[in-house]
């Protein structure tokens, strides 16, 4: 890199001072997993909603599911732009803006008479919304250079990410059993105003003057070619990429296979939702103890490994549950999906943390590009299973069986394809 691509700020502005001399408090890893959790939250809480909302608009169940992946491309839009912004001009401005983005357009939500208007509004929110999910990760890069204690912090802030989205759906259902859905997104535009006020007044700026990088379009294509053609870093990406693509088939079929299938209420989904977050913040919290303790690569291997049987049971069950169970015993399918899919989901609260650090291990000078490129390649994904997902009927959990297990075994391929372990030590 050449001088000439590095912001130079005046000569009294030369000393790289640490964010926090004294060490990182406590309070930043909860303040970066509130704001992160912008996007957990607006995918999660209105998935009890799906039902309510088909009705509302007169559309069909897959329009409604469509809108999901509209979020996911707006989100992975979004990310590919705010990347390179946050290294250019810091971490605080792209925050302030996505917020107020996000607010006002989950407002319109709030009010849209129709599918298109909640559609195209819903778009605008996921790009306002993708600054909190490049910034916060860029800023934890910014602030931890130690590898191991970069995935401790990783796994507290998805802990912390993870009470919203248990909160959330909880919160959705109670909505939808007792009020409008539309108050759902009045809520959003609420979280996003006070997000702009946590940045306004509490985020410090973790990215100084000296290490900003200049911004221009022949700069922003080559530096995302040379982090997509860095093996080390696109397998590591890809793994947290095809772990959201399974996420995803999840969150998109769930609300259709266990309200209209199963027969939940949309409280009792909610409650389902809930129980299989406490599993996954739980996995992230053990993987917080054993990092450093254990090799990387085999907490991967080992992590991924339980997500592939966990899919291929879960095929497994939906498929004797369609073709071969006596109708008798077709009433202890919902038990035995629930617990593949706890076999399933759970793990990514390892894979993530570890696997997204190992992707930005070796471009520090680019945290935000490189945790953007990721987060655009998650999300991508993630709408490609919203879309794929949405094309079947939900007759069976079939379909959301074999999309989960399609991206779990994608993980295990890229996992299989990585260079040799880099020790986070």
């Amino acid at each position: 890199m050449t001088s000439s691509s590095v912001v130079r700020p005046p000569a009294a502005q030369e000393a790289v001072r640490p964010v926090f001399a004294e060490g990182i408090p406590g309070w930043f890893s909860l303040l970066l997993g509130f704001l992160t959790a912008v996007g957990p939250i607006s995918t999660d809480i209105y998935l009890p909603a799906f039902p309510a909302m088909e009705q509302s608009f007169h559309t069909s169940a897959g329009n409604v599911q469509f809108t999901l992946a509209i979020w996911f491309v707006g989100l992975a839009i979004g990310q590919l732009s705010v990347g390179p912004l946050a290294d250019r001009y810091g971490r605080r401005m792209p925050m302030l803006v996505g917020n107020l983005l996000y607010a006002a357009a989950s407002a319109v939500c709030a009010f849209a008479p129709d599918v298109t208007t909640f559609s195209v509004a819903r778009f605008v929110a996921s790009v306002g919304a993708s600054a909190s999910l490049v910034v916060p990760t860029a800023c934890v890069r910014d602030v931890v250079s130690d590898r191991a204690a970069g995935a401790r912090m990783m796994s507290r802030l998805i802990m912390v990410m993870g009470v919203v989205p248990i909160l959330a759906p909880m919160l959705g259902g109670l909505v939808v059993e007792f009020a409008s859905w539309r108050l759902i997104f009045w809520a959003s535009a609420v979280y996003g105003v006070v997000c702009v006020a946590l940045v306004l007044w509490v985020l410090p700026e973790t990215l100084p003057y000296q290490k900003r990088q200049a911004l221009s379009p022949v700069t922003l294509v080559t530096r995302y070619v040379s982090l997509f053609w860095d093996r080390g870093y696109n397998t590591y990406a890809m793994i947290t990429a095809f772990s959201t693509f399974m996420s995803f088939s999840y969150l998109t079929a769930a609300p259709f296979v266990f309200v209209q299938l199963f027969h939940f209420s949309p409280l009792h989904f909610s409650m389902l939702f809930g129980v299989m977050s406490v599993f996954m913040i739980g996995a992230s919290q053990v993987n917080g103890l054993l990092v450093g303790r254990v090799d990387t690569g085999r907490l991967l291997h080992g992590a991924v490994a339980m997500s592939v049987l966990g899919t291929l049971l879960m095929v497994g069950v939906s498929i004797w549950s369609v073709w071969y169970a006596p109708a008798a015993y077709r009433q202890y399918e919902v038990w035995l999906v629930i617990g593949t899919m706890v076999l399933a989901l759970a793990p990514t609260g390892i894979i993530f943390p570890n696997a997204m650090m190992m992707a930005l291990a070796d471009h520090p000078s680019q945290a935000g590009a490189a945790s953007a490129l990721a987060g655009t390649l998650q999300y991508v994904l993630g709408a490609l299973a919203g879309v794929v997902v949405g094309q079947f009927a939900a007759t069976s959990s079939l379909p959301m069986a074999g999309c989960m297990c399609f991206g779990a075994l994608m993980m295990l391929c890229m996992h299989m394809f990585r260079p040799a372990v880099r020790e986070i030590a």
